[in-house]
């Protein structure tokens, strides 16, 4: 399935705001992945991908690490949204889907926050706690 002209002019809007969210949160790395996507880091530790056309399958999504209960949560609540995303599925990871017409952005934030605070070092992970 490929992107459509419209999700290909809103993908870069749309992955700048991403960017925008991770600089609120300390010493995150962002680097490519791949020709399109990106790794999101703290210190040495993945948190988050950014997946662009990932294999294929049409979708601009990011891909945060998360837990199995919250992973079906999101799916079963909303499975427009949230779907359990290839490889990293398995390990609780969740992924969000960036190319619908409407990004909840607040729940975006959210989800990397919590990713950021499971990996990040405790005072770093704090920072973040108080901040929000």
């Amino acid at each position: 399935m490929a992107l459509s002209g419209q999700q290909l002019s809103s993908a870069d809007a749309r992955r700048e705001e991403l960017i925008e969210i991770c600089a609120g949160l300390p010493e995150i790395v962002i680097e490519p992945a791949g020709e399109t996507h990106l790794s999101l880091r703290i210190r040495k530790k993945i948190f988050s991908y950014y997946l662009f056309d990932h294999h294929g399958d049409g979708k601009i999504a990011l891909c945060c690490k998360s837990n199995l209960n919250e992973q079906r949560r999101l799916v079963r609540d909303d499975p427009e949204s949230f779907f359990v995303p290839a490889y990293l599925g398995s390990k609780g990871w969740i992924a969000i889907r960036l190319d619908l017409d409407e990004v909840d952005w607040s729940t975006v934030t959210e989800l990397l926050r919590r990713a950021y605070q499971e990996l990040a070092p405790r005072k770093l992970a704090a920072l973040v706690d108080s901040a929000g």
